[in-house]
């Protein structure tokens, strides 16, 4: 059985609704980032790691495709067009959402107060409109992002969309909007937000 330490409320989030989604059992605990529970296992002190067989493995990304790839599900198989199709979005949306709303958090509660600029949030919330063009531009006509198979970047996008919206940085395209409301039906997910 797999354990998954971080709250729900963080990056452990997608970990937990991978976890759901192949129906794999896992032990959950809600350590906070930097907690002694968190850095014995992350001397980052950051959130999620999963531990399989005594093996920490830290960054949810990194954890995702470890799944996926271990368990044959919610991906494109390594070496293939689509595998490099999804790689692909997945960076992206790791570069354009991910990482704007990561800094937002930085300067609003996470840095120290002299060191946060509040002002960083509206150029942020700038990138993250423009780049939900350029994504909606990407988007299959499935119902996800690569086309009638859910894989790891549709994890990456709903989970960064919950947090952008309670970030208040608007989903602008309903496309997105849209897709959100889809994700947010699939069971695993209401499971995972139940937790």
């Amino acid at each position: 059985m797999y354990r998954v330490i971080g709250p729900v409320n963080s990056r452990a989030f997608r970990v937990l609704w991978m976890l759901e989604e192949l129906g794999l059992g896992y032990d959950h605990i809600p350590a906070n980032p930097q907690s002694e529970g968190v850095a014995q296992f992350n001397p980052a002190g950051k959130v999620p790691v999963l531990i399989d067989d005594g093996t920490p493995i830290t960054d949810s990304t990194a954890i995702l495709t470890y799944l996926a790839d271990r368990h044959g599900d919610l991906t494109h198989p390594a070496g293939t067009l689509d595998r490099a199709r999804q790689d692909s979005l997945t960076q992206f949306l790791l570069d354009e959402f991910d990482a704007a709303l990561w800094l937002a958090a930085r300067h609003s509660f996470i840095l120290p107060e002299e060191l946060r600029l509040a002002a960083i949030k509206n150029s942020l919330r700038w990138e993250f409109e423009a780049s939900q063009k350029t994504l909606i531009h990407r988007m299959s006509d499935g119902p996800f992002l690569l086309g009638d198979r859910m894989t790891v970047p549709d994890v990456i996008l709903t989970h960064c969309l919950d947090w952008a919206l309670i970030a208040r940085f608007p989903v602008t395209q309903h496309r997105l909007s849209d897709y959100l409301d889809r994700m947010r039906l699939r069971p695993a997910y209401a499971r995972t937000a139940a937790l």
